[in-house]
This record gives structure tokens, C-alpha cells and sequence, in this order.
């Protein structure tokens, strides 16, 4: 189930004979911009809570999120990540057969061989520039329970109109949806375009991740947002104090101070506008690598010439810095990999980094 994921910074330090904050981490999918600003001496602060059990049900984290984004409470579980929904709807739903909406993140297919449910996949296409068929996916969800959509997607940065998500939901009560909005607030008008507020629909799930927008994912917070009797049966399956102290301290911290949240999500957003269009353009003249377009902070890239990406990444990393090989991506090969983008020195650093490799 682990071997899903992505690079191993630790080993990668370990080979270079450095420590690990000397390595750029440019695989993992969190903020450039680093936690808001106090958050970290917050949990220094309030470390004495390790010192007591945690709420047993997260509840304060759930009403601060039911809070800031207007969402009644009955219908939010927090957890410990968007990983624990994911693990455990196949099961408390009683799925049999699922389809996912690929190239995607594997825990999607992991949750569902957990619980031997049949899985399939909708692959998006690189001559499509890896956006969804929307049709397609249509004409496959009447014979699934379930679709799961990340949207943004993780790898490919494709964004799906919200419209159209709709459409689906709508055209097929019967089936579960579950939409994974994890990379959602760095896209522009994110509050427009979520379905964490949205009640019309029974059939409709809707995960929302802590780690990547506010780069805490060692605290393990997320949300799972749906219809009362989704909340009610998930709720059977949950563990007592499955969010630590400090995660639930923080993350309430966090959204009880929307007059602070809602300039570092826009500065976010800003400066991920501006560093991938630099960053394009410093990659467009290399030979033997095509960038598609993204969505969000990191970006998809197919090898075009003789390397592969377990070569690229090993000539990478001698230089201290990870990315992503994509070769375990269902759907996707060992002509991929993925850049997360961090700041601009460092961008333009793998740029050159890149021109030398290939």
C-alpha cells in the first residue's frame, strides 16, 4: 500500500552524505510559501498538550471548519488526513465496484483493494493534455457504486469545471462521488468552485485537506464533508482520538483567524500564478522535456528523449534536489515525472538543472 507514493528524502540525504533540510524537496505537493505565519510558534506554545488525550471526536476542529466555511456542522468528520476517508469509505459505504478518474493518487485504488472492492479507471490522455472525459466517465458511473475525482488532479495540475461535476452528480443520483478537493485552494476563485458548502446532492462527498495549503501534513488534518446519513454511518468506523492534540489545536487556530487565512490563501494563489508562468518559460527551451499545463503549483512534465525518469531523478538528486518520478502512476510510465514548485531561485535552479540533465 506504501509503495504508491513518492521519493524518500531521508534516503536521498543519506546518498548525498547531507542532512535532510539540505535537500529540496520539489516531490511533495505542499505550500512554497510555508505554514502561515505564526502557526509554527503557536504549536510551540501549546505543547503542553501532549499532555492530555485529545477530544475523543475532533469536535472543536469540526466546528471551526463548519464555521469558517459556512458548512453545517452535522454534515463534517474531521480526521487524521484525507487518508483515513479515503481507507474507509469502500467499507463503511459498502462499495463493490468503483471507478477512478486516473492518472491519479494510488491510496484511491489502495482503499478499495483494502476492502475488495473492483476497481477501474478513466484515464485522462496526454494528447488531451491529461484533461478528463467527462462524457466518458458519464457513460461508466451507472455501473459503479462510486467515482472518485481529485480535481485539481494529482499529477497532471487539471482542473475540472465545476459545472460539469455537477452534471455528473446530478444525472446519477445512485451513484456515490467522491471529490477530493486537497489541491482546490491554490486555485484562483477556490471558494467559488468548491462543493464543501454544497447540500443539493446526497450522493456527493466532498474531502478537504489541512496539509497541503498550509504546509502541516506531519500534523495529519482533513476534513470529509457529506449528507448527515454519510456522516452518520463513516461514524461507525471511527476511532476515538484519531487527531492528536496538537493537530486539532492548530488547525483550530488556524481557521478562528479568517482575517489572516484569507490574504495568505490569495498571496498563495498570487505567487503560484506568477512562479509557474516564470518557470515555463525558463523550460521552454529545453529539449527532450514537454510541460503540461497545470492548474495549481506543480506540474506534470513528459520525457521526450532517451532518459528516463529513474535517470533523470537519480542525476537530479545528485544535485540535492527530489522530484518526482511518475513511473508508479497507473495510467502513466517511466517517461514521467512531476515538479512542485517552490521559489523562484530554486525554480530557475532545477531549470538549469534540467538542461544539463537532458
Amino acid at each position: 500500500m506504501i509503495t504508491g507514493h513518492g521519493g524518500n528524502v531521508q534516503a536521498l540525504a543519506q546518498r548525498n552524505g547531507c542532512t535532510v533540510d539540505e535537500i529540496i524537496d520539489m516531490s511533495s505537493n505542499i505550500n512554497p510559501l510555508g505554514p502561515p505565519e505564526g502557526v509554527e510558534a503557536f504549536i510551540i506554545d501549546n505543547i503542553h498538550k501532549i499532555r492530555s488525550l485529545p477530544q475523543a471526536d475532533a469536535l472543536d476542529m469540526v466546528n471551526a471548519f463548519s464555521d469558517y466555511y459556512q458548512v453545517d456542522a452535522k454534515r463534517v468528520i474531521g480526521g487524521n488526513g484525507t487518508t483515513w476517508f479515503i481507507y474507509t469509505l469502500p467499507r463503511a459505504l459498502s462499495w463493490k465496484k468503483v471507478l477512478i478518474a486516473g492518472p491519479t493518487y494510488a491510496d484511491y485504488r489502495d482503499g478499495c483493494i483494502m476492502h475488495d472492492a473492483d476497481y477501474s479507471f478513466c484515464m485522462s490522455l496526454s494528447e488531451n493534455r491529461f484533461h478528463q472525459d467527462l462524457s466518458k466517465i458519464g457513460s461508466m458511473a451507472g455501473d459503479v457504486d462510486a467515482v472518485i475525482i481529485c480535481n485539481p488532479n494529482n499529477p497532471t495540475g487539471a482542473l475540472i469545471p465545476v459545472e460539469e461535476i455537477i452534471s455528473l452528480v446530478k444525472e446519477h443520483p445512485d451513484t456515490w462521488f467522491v471529490l477530493d478537493e486537497s489541491y482546490l485552494p491554490f486555485v484562483e476563485n477556490a471558494e467559488k468552485i468548491s462543493l464543501v458548502a454544497e447540500t443539493r446532492f446526497p450522493n456527493l462527498i466532498v474531502l478537504s485537506s489541512m496539509s497541503k495549503i498550509f504546509r502541516i501534513p506531519g500534523l495529519r488534518t482533513g476534513y470529509l464533508c457529506a449528507d448527515p446519513a454519510v456522516i452518520e454511518k463513516l461514524m461507525k468506523f471511527y476511532q476515538p482520538w484519531s487527531v492528536n492534540a496538537l493537530s486539532q489545536a492548530a488547525i483550530v487556530h488556524i481557521l478562528e483567524n479568517p482575517e489572516h487565512i484569507a490574504p495568505f490563501m490569495e498571496t498563495t494563489r498570487q505567487f503560484v500564478i506568477k512562479e509557474r508562468e516564470i518557470f515555463e518559460q525558463a523550460m521552454a527551451g529545453i529539449d527532450g522535456v514537454k510541460l503540461y499545463k497545470s492548474d495549481t503549483y506543480f506540474m506534470l512534465a513528459e520525457l521526450l528523449g532517451t532518459m528516463n525518469s529513474a535517470g533523470v531523478c537519480n542525476l537530479v538528486g545528485n544535485e540535492r534536489i527530489l522530484i518526482r518520478d511518475c513511473a508508479n502512476f497507473h495510467g502513466l510510465s517511466d517517461r514521467f515525472v512531476r515538479f512542485s514548485l517552490r521559489d523562484r531561485e530554486t525554480n530557475l535552479h532545477l531549470a538549469r538543472i534540467m538542461k544539463g540533465v537532458l
